[in-house]
């Protein structure tokens, strides 16, 4: 049987930015990434043709294959401002490698993007003063306006991008395996050999893949199965948290000031009574609502944009952060039983409501949806009650937030503004790493979103690049 010297799970951005750099060092032999979906060039979402979410099977082309969700997110990359002193949006690989080495990160991998076609326009730059004045303002309600430069990618470039950086892979002789699930890790005596796979769409004929190191770069989508493999050989973690929310759509006129001067505005609140954190996400000028399928069936709202084909609304996610202790620390079972109740509220699909309505207390009916002076782009989405399956607490900070909002950008808390549900990021308990990025089993590692190390495109490859370097650096040790 053959072994390779690495496996890396995983084919999102930090999986891809790791054999980037492994094959400018020249360390990209014996290397195998794995991915449960498919070539970036054969991932399509058939809901532009028929109108509603087909719940592709084995794995959604949304949430699965190379590039990760990435490909069909609108692509947006957080830089940073030169004059920050930390690092404000991303994650937290900046308390592993501290603050100047991640500026330098997140350097080189805006250039990787630039090489492969990223756009060299940088949106947030030219409008201090108006964004300083906003900040202000923002303050005075209570909310933290954080403003840093976007590279926007655009949905449909970062098609384009990511297929030629998986062209360069190819090239450059990394081994990929589509379609192939990573049923189980393979640990002995506390140290990673491998790990057993199957195909997506035949479960019964099992392989096991011996491997002197394995990477896990599983992504949120990955965050379940990676807090399974984490209790099951009891890597040590420690509690992590959920994002519950919304999308929240609204017109671009509304919106056109923070549109216009930061692209991406990162709003930041801790509503009374509860001061728990609520921030904006995902913010998409002119964009569109979306549905994307998880594990178990779970339709999940998310948002892009494209840098050609246009709306006239913006959305943006409204996210509270819940996080879960003693006796209970299972943020991934509680946000996927609110995604379920809301799924069966919506009869299998994405529920939207009026803020209005929900300020009347009622529901929203179809007929007031087409009448309704903002237009909803995710026409799949099913007017109903969502706070039937929301929880009160998160529904009194996601109005009590857009209350304050409101005060900040006028117009924020319009009653035909609307609200999707279910918006949820999940992430495993947080798994413990050292500076090596090494967890509690050896020569097993663990990056990316998923494992709760960083959160986005930009960090999440950054993340990536510093781990081929760990693990030239290691190798370089294991030889002396």
């Amino acid at each position: 049987m053959d072994k390779y010297d690495l496996i890396v799970v995983g084919m999102g951005p930090s999986s891809i930015f790791l054999a980037y750099e492994l094959i400018q060092k020249k360390k990209a032999k014996n290397v195998l990434l794995i991915e449960e979906g498919k070539p970036v060039e054969k991932r399509y979402c058939p809901v532009e043709k028929k109108g509603e979410c087909m719940k592709c099977k084995p794995f959604c082309n949304i949430t699965s294959g190379f590039s990760g969700a990435g490909a069909f997110s609108d692509g947006k990359l957080s830089l940073y401002n030169k004059e920050d002193e930390d690092i404000y949006v991303g994650g937290n690989l900046h308390k592993y490698i501290g603050v100047e080495k991640t500026k330098e990160l997140i350097d080189y991998a805006d250039n990787v993007y630039l090489k492969f076609g990223a756009d060299k326009h940088l949106e947030g730059t030219e409008y201090k003063e108006e964004v300083y004045k906003l900040k202000k303002k923002a303050k005075k309600e209570d909310i933290d306006l954080i403003g840093i430069p976007i590279r926007h990618l655009g949905t449909e470039k970062s098609h384009e991008i990511y297929k030629k950086i998986q062209d360069y892979l190819e090239e450059n002789n990394v081994e990929m395996m589509y379609e192939t699930v990573v049923e189980d890790l393979l640990i002995e005596n506390g140290k990673i050999t491998g790990v057993k796979i199957h195909k997506a769409n035949n479960k019964e004929e099992k392989e096991k893949l011996l491997a002197k190191k394995v990477v896990l770069a599983v992504g949120r989508k990955g965050a379940d199965w990676l807090s399974k493999m984490c209790e099951k050989y009891k890597i040590k973690t420690e509690p992590g948290e959920v994002d519950i929310g919304v999308r929240y759509e609204l017109k671009d006129e509304v919106m056109k000031d923070v549109n216009k001067y930061l692209y991406e505005g990162k709003f930041i609140g801790r509503p009374y009574p509860f001061r728990d954190k609520v921030r904006t996400f995902c913010q998409n000028p002119s964009g569109f609502v979306s549905e994307e399928v998880y594990d178990d069936g779970l339709s999940l709202v998310n948002g892009h944009s494209y840098k050609d084909k246009k709306s006239t609304n913006t959305n943006l996610a409204i996210l509270v952060s819940h996080n879960f202790k003693d006796p209970f620390n299972k943020p991934i079972e509680y946000g996927k039983n609110v995604a379920k109740n809301l799924n069966e509220l919506g009869n299998g699909s994405v529920l939207v409501q009026r803020l209005g309505d929900i300020r009347r207390g009622k529901r929203t009916w179809q007929e007031e949806l087409e009448n309704n002076d903002v237009k909803p782009t995710l026409k799949s989405a099913v007017p109903g009650d969502i706070t039937f399956a929301i929880g009160y607490r998160t529904m009194t900070d996601i109005l009590r937030f857009i209350n304050a909002m409101d005060k900040v950008v006028e117009g924020f808390a319009d009653p035909h503004n609307l609200l999707y549900a279910p918006e949820i990021k999940f992430y495993s308990n947080k798994v413990f790493i050292d500076k090596n990025f090494e967890t509690s089993i050896k020569d097993l590692y663990c990056i990316g979103d998923g494992g709760g190390m960083t959160r986005g495109l930009m960090m999440a490859s950054a993340s990536g690049i510093q781990m081929a370097r760990n693990l030239i650096k290691l190798e370089k040790k294991e030889e002396k």
